[in-house]
């Protein structure tokens, strides 16, 4: 079978019901989880104003074999290289079967990233990881921390470094990020945490 991407460069204005009744889904819970988690928690400094001038990308794909896999990723990587910022500033690339297992979807990362450094991209292109069973390394399986990276698909984001850079620069303390957001998870309560997150429960 080979990989089926559907993308949506503006969710707002394109017509959703052009997409196949799965992506739509797929897209839409995303949507939900940025809205709701990401940005209404503010967790991430970057992640509204992309959002806001419908400047994501979302890409799904159905593959069912590494190789497919890798190649969506490769894909996604090349759209965005090759399309200007203010059209696609970032791209979220959500796979719908085979990830399910952390571990696999670990690999499918690890693999990215050595494309990024073999291609010498790592100045150009950053990665972040999120996945419904998202688990950081060292920590209890119940902290509440490992939902700042609970999606509700095995997902790969494609950031631009360059405008990484600009937005962190008006952050006064970049490092605290994540310490300030497992603060928010934490004072939020699991509950409540859960709710938002219900596949990462």
């Amino acid at each position: 079978m080979a990989c089926k991407q559907e993308g949506i460069e503006q969710i707002n204005t394109f017509d959703i019901n052009a997409l196949s009744i799965a992506h739509q889904d797929v897209v839409l819970n995303t949507r939900k989880w940025l809205d709701q988690m990401v940005v209404g928690l503010n967790l991430c400094p970057f992640a509204s104003s992309v959002i806001t001038r419908d400047q994501v990308y979302y890409a799904v794909c159905d593959a069912t074999t590494k190789a497919e896999r890798e190649q969506s990723f490769v894909t996604e990587l090349q759209r965005l290289l090759g399309t200007n910022e203010n059209s696609i500033a970032t791209s979220l690339l959500m796979f719908t079967t085979g990830l399910e297992d952390f571990d696999a979807y670990l690999d499918l990362l690890d693999w990215c990233q050595q494309i990024l450094e073999t291609a010498d991209l790592t100045e150009q292109v950053q990665l972040a990881s999120f996945h419904p069973q998202y688990q950081f390394d060292g920590v209890a399986a119940d902290d509440l921390s490992h939902f700042t990276n609970r999606a509700p698909y095995p997902t790969l984001h494609l950031l631009r470094q360059d405008q990484m850079t600009k937005v962190l620069a008006h952050v006064s303390e970049p490092e605290k990020i994540y310490l300030d957001n497992i603060k928010t998870l934490n004072k939020l309560g699991r509950q409540k945490v859960e709710a938002l997150c219900p596949w990462g429960r």
